[in-house]
């Protein structure tokens, strides 16, 4: 089930565009922090084009429908490549863009580049703390309870 407060309000919930938005531009910066460990793998352009289509959208430049697109096109690179960062790295690319369809995807974005960092040997706790308090206080709290959260299934507590 998903949270609630990433429910957009014209869809019946609580997050206003602007924090839709905010939290769009808040995953791409999340998810480019790792495009270079994608592209020491591949010249495959669609993470990187993923990656401008959510800042564009977070800018109010794009519709839902490309980013949707540009997501599915993330996915797509990540699936032939066979480094394990440079998989999770285009997939961070791919829920930061897909954060324009659904809020809650912005986790994605960072949890996916906390995986390629952890793939590479980086700094992935560390990555965590740093880029959480980007956000502003009405938003830190709702994606870090997320965030753990997505963390303690994912390692079965």
């Amino acid at each position: 089930m998903r949270d609630r407060r990433f429910v957009a309000e014209h869809r019946g919930g609580p997050l206003n565009r602007e924090d839709h938005r905010l939290l769009a531009g808040w995953a791409a910066d999340c998810a480019g922090r790792v495009l270079p460990l994608f592209e020491r793998c591949s010249r495959d352009p669609r993470p990187r084009q993923a990656l401008e289509t959510a800042r564009a959208w977070a800018r109010g430049e794009v519709k839902t429908g490309a980013a949707m697109k540009a997501s599915v096109a993330a996915h797509a690179a990540a699936r032939q490549v066979e480094d394990r960062a440079a998989v999770a790295a285009a997939r961070a690319m791919a829920q930061a863009v897909a954060t324009a369809h659904f809020a809650d995807h912005c986790m994605g974005g960072l949890l996916y580049a906390l995986k390629a960092l952890e793939e590479s040997g980086g700094e992935a706790p560390r990555e965590m703390e740093d880029q959480l308090v980007k956000l502003p206080p009405r938003l830190r709290g709702m994606v870090s309870d997320g965030v753990q959260a997505r963390m303690r299934l994912v390692r079965g507590r």
